[in-house]
């Protein structure tokens, strides 16, 4: 029977041997490896295989086959600084079953490559070597090829100002890119386009250096909204929120914004964005005062939750 130690040695020897670094062949990353192959140490190498797994079953088989019990909190670490670089290095495939799968959602997935399968299977074997061989000769192309097929499954975005950028697929993109294309034209014309928050990325767009011309330095650690967009000749700077999942600008939310751009020199107008009326009607009690509602189902029309002016900044 194999020692479990061992068979995470040899886990190691194989990640170096496909190009991995230092990082992506530690302790952590072969115990990744073993779990995507679902190899118990005891199982020879042609066992591997290739099922759909989360980064929670991940971390569950590492607990019951190598009693490797990582905390809770750990879970990111190994998305972050295994599962990224395994992904990025095509030696696994992220949501084969649905490339548009937002990325918030628990159905997340990873599955081993066809080829990288191939060479584990072959690991300890006489073909072990030709097999690594064809693999690394290929392994650019599949790099290309699934950056290609990740690259289609983005959603295009142009800003007024014609920033062209892309958003993650699924959660909360679609309706910024309604946000960016249907709002801004109809009720921020001529408005420049500092921020785009992205789900997957974080950003899509972060004009730093014309952030710092308006005041802004963000020296706090709050979170930004979704959309950010400058109107010159008003002087104002509009913050939007997609409300469809994280909530609407309510009282609280508004006093964050306020903090994080307290030194910007423009005034500051409050947006929240739903895809309809019937999510909005969810979030109503929430909303704050002095804001304003746009629903993309309903693109041409603003609701002004009261206050003594229409779609304009007040004095904090």
């Amino acid at each position: 029977m194999n020692d479990a130690s061992d068979r995470v040695e040899e886990a190691k020897v194989l990640l170096q041997a496909l190009g991995m670094d230092s990082e992506r062949s530690n302790e952590r990353s072969a115990l990744t490896l073993l779990a995507l192959l679902q190899l118990r140490p005891s199982d020879p190498w042609p066992m591997a295989s290739s099922p759909m797994l989360g980064t929670r079953a991940i971390m569950d088989w590492m607990r019951d086959e190598y009693s490797k019990n990582y905390a809770p909190n750990t879970r990111e670490t190994v998305r972050r600084f295994t599962l990224h670089q395994f992904a990025d290095a095509a030696l696994v495939q992220q949501n084969p079953d649905d490339p548009n799968r937002p990325t918030n959602s628990p159905k997340w997935n990873y599955q081993i490559a066809p080829g990288a399968l191939e060479v584990a299977q072959s690991f300890g074997t006489k073909v072990f070597g030709e097999t690594l061989k064809d693999y690394l000769v290929a392994a650019p192309g599949l790099k290309e090829l699934y950056a290609a097929a990740r690259e289609m499954s983005r959603i295009p975005v142009v800003s007024p100002d014609g920033k062209k950028f892309t958003l993650s697929p699924g959660g909360q993109n679609p309706l910024i890119k309604q946000m960016v294309e249907e709002f801004c034209p109809r009720f921020t014309p001529g408005a420049e386009t500092l921020y785009v928050g992205d789900a997957g990325d974080k950003l899509a767009v972060f004009e730093k250096k014309r952030f710092e011309q308006l005041g802004v330095i963000f020296n706090t650690r709050g979170k930004m909204p979704d959309l950010v967009v400058y109107i010159p000749d008003k002087e104002w700077l509009v913050l939007m929120e997609a409300a469809n999942s994280h909530g609407p600008v309510d009282s609280k939310r508004r006093m964050e914004l306020a903090t994080v751009f307290k030194s910007a020199e423009p005034g500051l107008v409050y947006v929240s964005c739903f895809p309809n009326r019937k999510k909005m009607r969810e979030h109503l009690p929430l909303i704050a005062w002095e804001t304003e509602v746009w629903c993309a189902d309903e693109p041409t029309h603003l609701m002004h939750f009261n206050g003594e002016r229409f779609l304009g900044p007040y004095d904090s």
